[in-house]
């Protein structure tokens, strides 16, 4: 059974968190730059050096820990060159490797650094893997993605840790359906879980555009299904490819055949097999997922018996799912998971069951007939039954089902496991962990790292609980963890997969080991961890650049300075509209706007790792000035529009309701359920002083800003929490304010916050806003 968490007292807990946090103050996290961090760590003075004298001992039980001992033994030798020496003999000058028993976990481990001896601790491999990883990051990054340094010494400093993990379920998934990735980077990505201490890999095979994985009894699946024709979510890359070179589809999964031009790839069962071992000698677990009854189009395409209509087209949101209601859909399901459980050992194996379109079972007299014979009154229990059922073969197997959080509709057994993403449905995990149900938490606001990343992204993900508020701390025992989700819909490349995901996910590991909140001093590690990423030719985000927004106003001579985020970066730029490469012109330390137009910067890491490209654009404006308005009260009013928007310019003038509000937010409660709305927050503003103001407008889906009449802000149009920023020339006085905000459906975001005069961005205060 999974325990989430390791302490057992609300008090003990709070008691412990505030020393491990005082300890993290006092630790230096140049010196101690370990991610995630410790949960006790001591510093000390001094450092164990490690040479080609240095020998390591091995317990009595020298297989014990083999495979540890090879991991360490390949990083000394990517440092010195050689491997160590082995002995029985412990005293100064060694490395030891301790079998203790007495460690309480599975992933337990101490490690004690003095100047005269290094020793990790465990009670079983994997806890000494994860020691090793410690040990790893205690090392000079120069030893990463490196054959043979050749060095004379390798430095470990000083320190005394004693650490296990807070969650036992550390995840991070990959989408390889949408655009399909290497065997090399699923190897390096594995890498990048272990270095961080993530243990679990989910690997999303299966879905509408793509098969992935070889089913020897059904050939088709991969010979047909792996490929497909350039789709609409290929073109929108290809678009973007055009400036942002990441977006580019990767050549090496395009064929020719038959006349066409097709895309895809798939794994061989022997492939995958390869890659399970390598995952497991990392101590990484595979949970491979096989979604049905929906996301099958390309299963159908190839076997069009399996739906309910003959195959397999878009509906309004979704594609026609398999049916339920024939034994020859259970007979094609069940043969293919007995093949995926035999090629893969983990117990946990995902159905997916999210997104089915069921149109088609509600007109299908099988169905009426499978309804009527088990007593399922809805589409929705006719889903459960299929889930049900297929748990039941699965646990036959030996095997245990996780599905998404719509496998409650229609009722969910005590025994399955949910996997919750629908951030607007906030009672799906509540409602499973107190019926007893394991829940992993992956909601997609912070958690879908397919997400666009911005300023706020590495926060948001820090300050994520995994545990709802509304549980005890009884039922919060069956929220066992949590992972990031990366569809790849748009991300076609790996460096763009790297992009998504990285540092994000080192701000995940430390949620989900540590469980507590040390912000700055984490960030101030992460600044240390970009040279080892460097080193593993990771093609990491570049941390922000920061003293500007997307749209800026001019009022008389405007210099632009921005501060680097280390000193080794570059900052460039061009003005004549092109993306700025290694290659521009560098910007200087106080660079003078020569005029409206448009400035685009990137910064660049010495490894060539960039930035994201960021426009600037310049536009000439005097200060507005004041409006004359009387008899104002405190607040902002809200019109609520009942319907579905594409686009804030699409609004129409009269509201469905109205309410007021003391800041600009959208009330609880619009939207409910995932509904799509729209909505306007009107009144006024009154700024203290004469200024140019910056806004910063963070929208999921669409949002622009008007102030005085002047759009300051456009975040316009369906996408996922991203932010826009925007200035605006303002007297003294009250102004005319306008928020425009559309929402799809599937939960929203809307915040905004301001800056003046290159001050703190911080939220606007409420007694700023006005209403009539």
């Amino acid at each position: 059974m999974f325990k989430p968490f390791r302490l057992t007292g609300a008090v003990i807990f709070s008691v412990l968190l505030g020393v491990a946090a005082a300890r993290a103050q006092e630790a230096d996290p140049a010196r101690y730059a370990i991610v995630p961090y410790p949960q006790q760590l001591v510093p000390a003075a001094g450092e164990f050096e490690i040479t080609a004298k240095t020998k390591l001992v091995l317990p009595s039980n020298k297989t014990f820990f083999s495979n540890e001992a090879a991991q360490l033994q390949s990083l000394i030798k990517q440092g010195l060159g050689k491997t160590l020496g082995v002995t029985t003999k412990n005293g100064n000058g060694t490395i030891v490797l301790k079998l203790d028993s007495q460690l309480t976990g599975e992933e337990d481990y101490t490690l004690e650094v003095t100047p005269q001896q290094l020793t990790i601790a465990a009670k079983t491999p994997t806890g000494m893997f994860r020691g090793v990883q410690t040990v790893r990051q205690l090392m000079p990054a120069g030893i990463e993605g490196v054959k043979n340094a050749k060095l004379t010494k390798i430095a470990i400093p000083a320190v005394k840790i004693t650490d296990h993990p807070v969650y036992g379920w550390r995840g991070m998934h990959l989408d390889v359906s949408r655009h399909f990735f290497s065997m090399d980077y699923l190897k390096k990505f594995i890498d990048l879980l272990a270095l961080y201490k993530m243990n679990k890999f989910h690997i999303h095979l299966t879905d509408d555009q793509g098969w992935r994985i070889e089913i020897k009894k059904y050939p088709l699946l991969t010979q047909q299904g792996a490929w497909r024709e350039f789709n609409n979510q290929d073109s929108v890359c290809m678009e973007k490819a055009k400036t942002n070179p990441d977006m580019e589809i990767d050549k090496a999964h395009i064929i020719q055949k038959d006349g066409k031009t097709l895309y895809g790839g798939f794994y061989t069962q022997a492939q995958m097999k390869e890659l399970i071992a390598y995952a497991t000698a990392r101590h990484i677990e595979i949970i491979p997922e096989i979604d049905m009854p929906g996301h099958m189009m390309a299963a159908i395409k190839s076997y069009p018996y399996l739906s309910c209509v003959g195959g397999s087209t878009w509906g309004a949101l979704f594609t026609t799912p398999i049916c339920p209601c024939n034994e020859s859909t259970f007979e094609f399901a069940e043969n293919v998971y007995k093949e995926i459980f035999a090629l893969f050992p983990s117990q946990y194996v995902h159905l997916g069951a999210d997104e089915v379109e069921k149109s088609t079972w509600a007109k299908s007299p099988a169905c009426a007939e499978v309804m009527k014979a088990n007593n399922l009154k809805t589409v929705e229990e006719l889903q459960s039954y299929f889930v049900k059922r297929m748990e039941k073969f699965f646990n036959a197997n030996g095997k245990k089902l996780i599905g998404w959080d719509e496998i409650l509709e229609g009722g969910i057994s005590e025994t399955a496991m949910l996997m919750y993403w629908r951030s607007w449905v906030p009672d799906a995990p509540v409602k499973a962990a107190k019926n007893g149900n394991f829940v992993i938490m992956t909601p997609g606001n912070p958690l879908y790292f397919d997400g666009t990343p911005d300023r706020n992204s590495i926060s948001n993900v820090y300050h994520f609980d995994p545990v709802p508020k509304d549980l005890t701390a009884e039922e919060a025992k069956y929220i066992i963890g949590a992972q990031a989700n990366t569809w790849t819909e748009y991300i076609p490349s790996e460096k763009r997969a790297d992009f998504m995901i990285f540092p994000r996910m080192t701000a995940l590991s430390e949620v989900l080991w540590t469980h507590r909140q040390n912000y700055d001093n984490y960030l101030l590690r992460l600044n240390k961890q970009y040279k080892r990423l460097d080193q593993l030719k990771v093609h990491y985000r570049m941390p922000d650049l920061d003293g500007f927004t997307d749209d800026n106003v001019l009022v008389g001579k405007t210099v632009l300075k921005l501060e680097k985020p280390a000193p080794e970066i570059t900052i460039r730029y061009t003005t004549d509209g092109t993306a700025p490469t290694m290659t521009s012109t560098e910007l200087p330390a106080a660079f003078i706007v020569p005029g409206p137009g448009t400035i685009k910067l990137a910064s660049f890491s010495p490894s060539g790792s960039s930035s994201d490209i960021y426009t600037l654009n310049y536009r000439q404006q005097s200060f507005f000035a004041p409006v004359n308005v009387s008899g104002l009260q405190s607040g902002l009013q809200v019109q609520y529009f009942d319907s579905s928007f594409r686009s804030v310019t699409k609004l129409p003038d009269t509201p469905d309701s109205v309410v007021n509000v003391s800041n600009a937010v959208i009330p609880e409660g619009m939207g409910k359920g995932g509904k799509a709305f729209g909505a306007k927050i009107v009144g006024y503003i009154e700024v203290p002083e004469t200024a140019i103001y910056s806004f910063f407008l963070t929208a999921d889906d669409g949002a622009n800003l008007y102030i005085a009449g002047d759009k300051v802000v456009d975040n316009d149009g369906w996408h996922a929490p991203v932010q826009k920023s925007g200035q605006v020339a303002l007297q003294k006085g009250i102004h005319p304010f306008e928020i425009k905000f559309v929402e799809g459906g599937g939960g929203y975001t809307l915040k905004l916050e301001y800056r003046v005069n290159g001050g703190k961005i911080q939220p606007i205060p409420n007694d700023w806003f006005k209403r009539k």
